[in-house]
């Protein structure tokens, strides 16, 4: 194809809007925070990256922290409904198949040159007061998380759903950090964990209901 057809192919493409100050913030936040954490990381060095006059990023983030407290919303945007949630739900047909699929999901991205790791344990790491509301809002998207655990749970025929749910949490936490020392297959030894831990579940279930008909 020539130079030509290519500039012409281009002209008819339809126009993407220029980012605007805020998305442009957010975007340079999202990249600089998600890699090397909200400490690490100064307001001069985002404006520096998303490219903004500091009246203008102090104009849509009076604070820091309003900064970071976006960037969670953000990353449960991104990673947890439109990356997670939904590779199970397409990897997958029914509840007990998504919960082990969790960790086929996640040992893909274990295997990434560029795997980052869970901003939200990154961030409880970093934010030691129980009352600061960057901690409070990390809390509560990973309390989300726990959601959507307990649905496939419930949906799975476990029993004490939201105690299974904390419990798968765990496994896929302890996984994150695992991959984070280095162990590329830290997902696949979870998965291994998880099927034993489902499997007691449903054998109890399954029991329980056994003696309340005899």
């Amino acid at each position: 194809m020539s130079s030509l057809q290519i500039n012409h192919r281009a002209k008819r493409l339809p126009r993407v809007p220029t980012p605007g100050a805020r998305e442009r913030v957010l975007g340079a936040a999202y990249d600089l925070f998600s890699r090397r954490g909200i400490r690490a990381v100064g307001i001069d060095t985002i404006i520096a990256r998303a490219g903004v006059a500091k009246m203008s990023f102090y104009r849509h983030f009076p604070s820091k922290d309003d900064l970071v407290l976006a960037f969670l919303q953000k990353r449960e945007q991104l990673w947890t409904h439109e990356w997670l949630e939904a590779e199970v739900n397409r990897r997958a047909a029914t509840p007990r198949e998504r919960l082990l699929a969790i960790f086929d999901v996640f040992d893909e991205w274990f295997q990434l040159e560029d795997f980052e790791g869970c901003s939200f344990i990154n961030v409880l790491l970093e934010i030691a007061e129980p009352s600061h509301p960057t901690r409070q809002a990390t809390t509560a998207h990973l309390a989300n998380i726990r959601v959507f655990l307990r649905v496939l749970a419930d949906g799975a025929g476990v029993p004490r759903s939201d105690d299974f749910a904390r419990k798968w949490h765990i496994l896929m936490k302890g996984s994150i950090v695992a991959a984070g020392e280095g162990d590329r297959l830290a997902a696949r030894r979870a998965q291994d964990v998880g099927r034993l831990l489902l499997a007691a579940e449903l054998d109890g279930s399954r029991r329980q209901a056994h003696y309340q008909l005899a």
